[in-house]
């Protein structure tokens, strides 16, 4: 796929003023959305997506329309793992609702640049690097693992890192997060900072981490740049809206880290595959490819993300009608 300069400027523009936009409505009036406002800018969004993949399969080819859908969908599905650790991280903090949209299109916007940096660094790797694939599928295979201890465990708790510890120790905060701003001045005179930038600082170090795992994985789907990140955009957008209007479901997603593990597993091996076919590390088969290694069309891939994904949901919704009739009974 041959992405010319004035295709990437154009998309750049088109995505920058809608999520200029949100901006706007965000800063203009800061308030908790109705679950009629999350639902129409949810299903505006994925709307969008859906239809610039139709584009994709118009202007280009079907193979860069499945590849986009396919890396879009594994990229929300990750997305939406986020939205768990934002849950926790507001009632850790105490976040007002009222402010709760301001911290999460922050986060957004703070992810976006991340994943955005990582994209043009794993695209410079891999054009220079074809083992780099080894490394990618290996973190995805532990990623996975990870995944599946945490739903094991059922680790939800969040942990505050070391620069989380260190700002809550070494600067001045205030114990109100006022009208959202960062600072605020105290009435002693003194500025202060707000709970908010702790907040901040807890969202963005997620968001790091969590940039680290969507990365190889949209990288395992697909190495054009331009679909990498517009997959990445896209799963981005809504997720803001998606937070309000699943509220409490998000919790009831019992299975979800078990349905995303395996998906991440998948890819982790689809990678690995690839690699073997594009081989040039010396001890492995003397530096040649290993033809014999089953390939992974994205086709399948696709098939198995959605199957995989629909079976982990179906699975939560039906665990909790279940958890739901039985605390019914005992009351």
């Amino acid at each position: 796929m041959n992405v010319s300069a004035w295709v990437w400027i154009a998309t750049l523009l088109a995505l920058g003023a809608v999520l200029a936009v949100d901006l706007l409505i965000i800063g203009r009036r800061p308030h908790e959305p109705s679950m009629k406002e999350s639902g129409g800018w949810v299903a505006f969004y994925i709307g969008l997506a859906l239809l610039f993949g139709i584009g994709l399969w118009t202007v280009a080819d079907g193979r860069s329309a499945v590849e986009f859908y396919t890396g879009w969908l594994t990229e929300y599905s990750l997305s939406v793992d986020n939205l768990f650790v934002f849950m926790i991280i507001m009632a850790r903090f105490a976040v007002p609702r009222r402010l709760q949209q301001k911290v999460l299109l922050i986060g957004i916007v703070a992810a976006l640049v991340m994943r955005g940096a990582f994209i043009a660094a794993g695209a410079a790797l891999i054009a220079q690097f074809s083992w780099v694939f080894y490394l990618f599928g290996a973190f995805l295979v532990y990623t996975a693992i990870s995944l599946l201890r945490e739903g094991e465990n059922d680790a939800d708790d969040f942990k505050e890192n070391i620069l989380i510890r260190w700002s809550k120790r070494a600067l001045p905060v205030s114990s109100s997060f006022g009208d959202g701003k960062m600072t605020v001045i105290a009435e002693t005179g003194k500025r202060l900072f707000t709970p908010m930038l702790i907040v901040m600082i807890a969202i963005g170090t997620t968001d790091l981490l969590f940039a680290l795992d969507s990365i190889p994985a949209i990288f395992g789907i697909t190495k054009e740049p331009y679909l990498v990140f517009t997959a990445n955009v896209f799963a981005l957008m809504g997720l803001r809206q998606l937070y309000f209007l699943l509220g409490g479901l998000l919790e009831r997603m019992v299975y979800l880290n078990i349905g995303l593990s395996a998906v991440l597993a998948f890819i982790g091996v689809k990678l690995f595959l690839e690699a073997l076919h594009t081989n040039s590390v010396p001890f492995i088969n003397n530096g040649d490819g290993v033809h014999w290694a089953p390939e992974i069309p994205i086709w399948l891939s696709l098939l198995v993300i959605i199957g995989t994904l629909g079976i982990a949901t179906a699975a939560s919704i039906a665990k909790s009608s279940r958890d739901r009739k039985k605390e019914l009974a005992h009351t």
